[in-house]
């Protein structure tokens, strides 16, 4: 595909708006006016950086900046549309897809360049507050691939419930915390998400043979957390 096959759906979609429109001005793709509006479009082939690049150019010429490209038949949008139009609305840019079909193209305004207003994701945001305050300690590589293993918060919790069940024998949740175990301690072993615990009373569990295991993997990051703590206190078991 062609830039140029972009020209005619976007000129006849404009056109119908009451624009007059003009190509290739000063390096524009696409100039669109209005009475005193002028409208730029930059087209191309997909979504890139440098189609990023000339939007936030031509915003220094008007507010009236949209990308526009197009989505081939048999795709039902362009790749990570999501994120694309989250960053053209921060970017005060429009978006325009060209959908070619069999016998004809559809332009769809995504969205136009309308002045961004911040939002804070206020959930998102507390858990990841939560899930650092919830860590013993950092064993995580910036940039990891995905098959790594990263030790979250619930993990680390999991591994010192682990711990102390096996130096102090079948406990509660309330001395695990007193110990020094973590704010999901009771969650962590009634979830019991790697099947590491047995409830062997009301209110009282034990290690198994799998957290025994599992532990044994683990003692690298087991002693980190142990030397960053002052692990003291006796519990009674209830």
């Amino acid at each position: 595909m062609k830039e140029t096959e972009l020209d005619q759906p976007i000129r006849h979609w404009l056109e119908k708006q009451g624009y007059s429109v003009s190509c290739e001005v000063k390096h524009c793709d696409m100039v669109a006016q209005k009475e005193d509006e002028l409208l730029i479009v930059e087209l191309k082939t997909r979504f890139s950086l440098d189609l990023v690049y000339q939007a936030v150019n031509r915003k220094n010429l008007t507010d009236s900046v949209y990308v526009a490209v197009p989505v081939l038949p048999g795709k039902k949008s362009i790749p990570r549309y999501r994120d694309v139009k989250k960053l053209l609305s921060r970017l005060e840019v429009g978006l325009i897809l060209v959908r070619f079909m069999k016998s004809k193209t559809r332009v769809e305004v995504i969205s136009h360049p309308v002045e961004f207003k911040k939002r804070r994701a206020l959930r998102r945001r507390n858990s990841i507050i939560r899930e650092i305050d919830g860590r013993y300690s950092e064993f995580n590589k910036a940039g990891s691939a995905t098959v790594d293993r990263k030790v979250s918060a619930y993990r680390q919790q999991a591994i010192m419930t682990a711990y102390f069940l096996r130096e102090k024998g079948p406990l509660s949740p309330a001395a695990i915390r007193k110990l020094g175990g973590g704010n999901k301690t009771q969650q962590i072993l009634s979830g019991n998400v790697y099947g590491w615990f047995d409830r062997i009373s009301r209110g009282i569990y034990c290690l198994n043979v799998t957290g025994r295991t599992a532990l044994d993997n683990y003692e690298d990051i087991l002693e980190s957390i142990l030397n960053n703590l002052d692990i003291g206190g006796e519990p009674d078991g209830q």
